[in-house]
């Protein structure tokens, strides 16, 4: 999906007339590791050689492709000239719609373009300790043992996290040290502050409203010092919560604690009527700030997706408010870059609600080498 663009207009000079549909898609998978060749990273990388016999070979599988098996091995070797690995001005990007861009431009004049740049390339593989099972250290000192490059994180967003690591060349998760058994889960270090955040304690009642897949309800489990809490964690996707339960069990996270409820986070019919103590509040949004792991996002959002996110997101924050005890903490939290989904999201809740007061809080985290982009807005339901 990042090199789809480029593929398609390559296609377009190079074959004469509207290949058919079938005959379209492998030219494009084949071109599209073409211009992969050119990455800094060494993943789905090979031989130019082989991607043209590979991609013949796949052609002759079906009537609808084998008849133009000369015109893809003659398209693909010009392709490859063309994309030759010394050749600096490959135009390998995704193309981001103009009104994206315009919303970058207004928003970040002068950061717009690196962050672009940045969502071009491939995101890192981050891990988070399970701090229930393993010492940081320890994990380190597995990793020095297999051999396995990497460099942790101090700090995100001004706030010291100890529990999180980056694996310099990225592998499946079937290959991480300990993953199976739960000494680790994959999740971006920009999403690993919520725990700090909400700084969940002992006795109290903490509810994840928008829990799927599980990656922060579990890291709140994993954060408390003791088994005497209650966390819920509530989904509207039946199918999503098969992922957090898997999370809880894969990470032997204490499951009487921890209640996983399907239902809308908006309605009252799933709720007891006992208020939380914290509020998890990661709501549906645009996603623009996690472009690099996601890339089919700039294809699938629409201008007109934002006011509708904005306003779900609005419902999500009045409801959850009315179920959050007084001098109770709520986290808001989007991967969005856009300001009307965070900063001005938040700014807007404040204003409506006098007993709201906002602490401090990283609040817009763009993306860079060591963390996708992300909204943390932090509020205390005032006692007066």
């Amino acid at each position: 999906m990042r090199s789809w663009v480029p593929a398609q207009k390559l296609i377009n000079q190079l074959v004469p007339k509207k290949p058919s549909k079938e005959l379209d898609l492998l030219l494009s998978v084949a071109i599209t590791l073409i211009i992969n060749q050119g990455r800094e990273d060494n993943q789905n990388r090979y031989p130019i050689h082989t991607i043209v016999n590979e991609a013949v070979k796949a052609a002759a599988m079906t009537a609808k492709t084998k008849h133009a098996r000369g015109l893809i091995n003659a398209v693909l070797r010009k392709a490859s000239t063309l994309y030759d690995k010394d050749t600096e001005d490959r135009p390998i990007g995704i193309a981001y719609p103009a009104w994206w861009i315009q919303q970058l431009q207004n928003a970040y004049p002068k950061q717009w373009q690196t962050i672009c740049a940045i969502q071009q390339k491939r995101p890192p593989l981050v891990l988070r300790i399970n701090i229930k099972k393993i010492e940081p250290s320890s994990y380190r000192a597995l990793l020095d043992s297999k051999k396995i490059a990497y460099r942790y994180i101090e700090q995100i967003g001004k706030i010291s996290v100890k529990t999180t690591i980056v694996i310099v060349d990225p592998m499946p998760v079937s290959q991480i040290p300990g993953f199976e058994d739960g000494l680790v889960s994959v999740q971006d270090a920009g999403a690993q502050l919520a725990p700090i955040l909400l700084n969940p304690k002992e006795g109290e009642r903490i509810l994840d409203a928008c829990a799927a897949p599980g990656g922060k309800t579990a890291h709140l489990a994993e954060y408390m010092q003791s088994n005497q809490y209650h966390l819920t964690a509530l989904e509207i996707d039946g199918e999503r919560i098969k992922k957090v339960i898997s999370n809880i069990e894969r990470l032997a996270l204490p499951k009487g604690n921890i209640a996983v409820i399907q239902g809308r986070a908006e309605a009252r019919d799933w709720w007891d009527g006992l208020l939380f103590d914290k509020i998890l509040l990661d709501v549906p949004c645009s996603a623009s700030g996690i472009v690099r792991r996601h890339p089919d996002i700039v294809f699938l959002r629409r201008q007109d997706d934002i006011p509708n996110l904005v306003k779900a997101q609005r419902a999500l924050l009045e409801s959850a408010w009315q179920k959050l005890k007084p001098g109770g903490l709520l986290l808001y939290v989007t991967c969005s870059i856009f300001p009307q989904e965070g900063a001005e999201q938040v700014a807007w809740f404040v204003s409506q609600h006098p007993n709201a007061l906002r602490l401090e809080a990283p609040g817009q985290l763009l993306p860079d080498e060591n963390h996708d982009g992300f909204f943390y807005g932090l509020l205390m339901k005032s006692k007066e």
